[in-house]
């Protein structure tokens, strides 16, 4: 099977088999991100797609999940998107879930009955990264959406039966707006409805264009401390009723996992327990082990 570049997928998509049907991303602009600096942008042919089908068949006995790469691979225009999951489901009738990275642009692209169709194909659980519920914050990232956007979009996916996960970055409104923006996402947050809350905490990549705006002052890092209170505000005002919440990427100084509401005192504790055994003052520093 081929994978061009580096394979990028989530970590609860560990068990899935990873079909690639693009190569990199074809918006490749946020200032953040160096993960597909080094391809470009190009979509797998059906052949190529359909040899690699040929051959998972021979190593799978079974995929019950499928997850297509790379960067956002719900670019591909419906029509698409509906014959390599006719295809999946030939060569793979037991599959039960075709997931992907996409994002909120990608999901404008689709008109509502295009996103109810390919539902019907096992087309289900998107990580979108979201990153942050201010506009400010997003035009800084160069995400390409706004939050109206986010919410409106992300409800269209909901409307249309497809679950997805929601991934924010602790810490992308720079030193002293972490208050701010745990309140914005949070609402953000509660006008739709993910069945998965993923938070990262930004890192900066000396090869990406945040880094210039580090060095020119024009984007100051938070603090650790800043970031773990940010991520505990965000946790108190999340109003969900029964969703997942994941903040166990490497970038991330704590590491949790558990339910809203039912774990949030939890949650809480165990930042608050954390904060204690580093100290004030050692997380009164500028974030600077995560520039990279």
């Amino acid at each position: 099977m081929r994978y061009e570049g580096t394979t990028y997928r989530p970590p609860v998509e560990c068990d899935s088999m990873l079909l690639q049907v693009t190569v990199g991303c074809s918006h490749n602009e946020c200032s953040f991100c160096n993960m597909y600096r080094d391809v470009k942008f190009r979509v797998s042919s059906m052949e190529e797609i359909e040899s690699d089908l040929q051959e998972a068949r021979g190593i799978y006995p079974k995929a019950e999940r499928v997850f297509l790469v790379n960067g956002d691979a719900f670019v591909l225009k419906a029509d698409a998107l509906k014959a390599i999951a006719e295809k999946i489901l030939e060569y793979f009738p037991e599959c039960r879930n075709i997931g992907m990275y996409a994002s909120i642009k990608n999901i404008r692209n689709k008109t509502d009955a295009e996103l109810a169709e390919l539902r019907k194909l096992k087309i289900n659980d998107f990580h979108v990264g979201v990153e942050s519920g201010m506009d400010s914050v997003l035009e800084h990232l160069k995400k390409g959406h706004t939050v109206k956007d986010a919410v409106h979009h992300l409800n269209r996916l909901t409307n249309a039966g497809i679950q997805y996960a929601t991934s924010l970055m602790l810490g992308a409104a720079g030193a002293g707006n972490g208050a701010k923006n745990a309140e914005k996402t949070a609402d953000l947050l509660n006008q739709v409805k993910p069945s998965l809350i993923w938070l990262g905490t930004m890192g900066v990549f000396k090869t990406v264009p945040l880094y210039q705006d580090i060095l020119s002052g024009s984007f100051n890092l938070p603090t650790e401390l800043e970031v773990l209170e940010e991520e505990k505000a965000l946790i108190k005002s999340i109003a969900h009723d029964d969703v997942l919440l994941q903040a166990n990427h490497p970038t991330n100084l704590v590491s949790m996992f558990g339910r809203l509401p039912r774990d949030r005192e939890k949650m809480i504790d165990h930042l608050n327990a954390a904060i204690a055994h580093y100290g004030e003052d050692a997380l009164s520093v500028p974030t600077s082990r995560l520039v990279m």
